[in-house]
Formats: C-alpha cells, structure tokens, sequence
C-alpha cells in the first residue's frame, strides 16, 4: 500500500479499509485545524461575548451540512448530529478564545 487512498468500493482487506480512513482522517483533522483557525478569527472580531453563541447560524450550518450530505448518499441524520456536536465544541471553544483575548 503506498500512502494513496484507494477507494472504499476497491478494499478487499481490512488493512487496506483502515488505510483508507487513517489517510482520511489526516485531511479531516487538518480542515478542522483550519475551522478552528476561523473560530479564532470570530472571538477577535465579534463586538460581545453574547455575539459567540448564535442559534440561528448554527441552524444553518447543520441544514448545510445535512443537505451537501444528501448530495453525497451519505446518512444525512449522523452527519447532521455530528455537525451539531462540531458547533457546540466550537462555540465552547470561541467562548474560550473570546475570554482569552478579552481577559
């Protein structure tokens, strides 16, 4: 196996199933990286620590993400629930970054 990604139609082994997720899960941890990079940028623009949380935004970006997961055939639910996760440990961490940079 070289450090491509085969896909998930062409496994024929475990090994080369977990190779293909470990090699994915490398991409997702840097998007999220960048994602919290964004949040950073939020708590030093956002005028108020009220400002952090935003019921309605989050709504959309779950309605966004359950969408482009229809898009995809992928369970749309899951990936919804684990957007919803995403956003709230966002907003955790904002608040956090917010608190910091005001502190």
């Amino acid at each position: 196996m070289t450090g491509e990604r085969m896909k998930p139609a062409d496994c024929r082994t475990m090994a080369e199933v977990r190779h293909g997720v470990d090699r994915l899960d490398e991409r997702i941890v840097a998007l999220l990286a960048e994602r919290f990079r964004y949040m950073d940028a939020a708590a030093r623009i956002k005028p108020d620590r009220e400002a952090v949380r935003d019921e309605r935004r989050k709504a959309e970006v779950i309605a966004k993400a359950r969408a482009a997961a229809e898009r995809e055939d992928a369970p749309a639910e899951r990936i919804a629930s684990l957007y919803d996760a995403l956003i709230e440990s966002s907003i955790a961490y904002e608040f956090d970054r917010y608190d910091e940079t005001r502190g």
